[in-house]
């Protein structure tokens, strides 16, 4: 009888350590996606704040329109990789063009505001003030969300590689996440030249 308690003791532990490790999972999981679900807030702010950037710059800067419809079509794009994650992590190929398409709306809005510059009656406007102003504590949101996001990410992808949550993560197919990195293109690292 004394033996069987022990086997039922040792069966029971394991149980235990098993459901914890499956759940350790499962809460680093729900913590990426949920670092996610930060970032996509603060994207869809941004998105919603372009279109009445570039409507405010439209009267003043006639001569760019090149430069305002390239600031349109690169959120346009963002939007729509944004739309192709869906809160999915996991499909690294999603994760990639998102932050591609991230990186060219971030460079053709630089690009914008090197433009206004020149126009200082754009510049004064109180409504391309207040804009600018929301849409850069946006950009520095958008920054320390992706931060968190590749924190949660990491620390995700760690829990599913190390021994003993490889097995569970194999067993209970938990993919590991892509994490957010600058992307390569050369135009989009440079910094933006402005000459008047």
């Amino acid at each position: 009888m004394i033996g069987f308690i022990i086997f039922l003791a040792i069966v029971l532990a394991i149980v235990f350590w098993a459901v914890g490790i499956y759940n350790r999972l499962v809460s680093f999981r729900n913590r990426f996606k949920n670092a996610f679900a930060q970032i996509d807030v603060q994207l869809k702010r941004r998105y919603d704040l372009i279109p009445n950037l570039v409507e405010t710059a439209k009267g003043y800067m006639k001569h760019e329109r090149e430069t305002l419809e390239a600031v349109i079509a690169a959120r346009n794009q963002a939007v729509s990789a944004n739309a192709k994650v869906g809160g999915n992590a996991t499909d690294a190929a999603a994760v990639q063009q998102m932050a591609a398409s991230e990186g060219a709306l971030s460079a053709s809005l630089g690009k914008l505001f090197a433009l206004s510059e020149a126009y200082p009656d754009l510049k004064a406007n109180q409504n391309m003030m207040q804009l600018t102003e929301e849409l850069t504590g946006t950009e520095n949101k958008i920054g320390f969300s992706r931060q968190a996001y590749n924190d949660s990410v990491m620390e995700y992808n760690t829990a599913i590689e190390q021994f003993p949550g490889s097995i569970f993560a194999n067993m209970f197919a938990f993919k590991p996440a892509e994490l957010l990195q600058a992307t390569e293109a050369p135009e989009e690292r440079k910094a933006v030249k402005v000459t008047f």
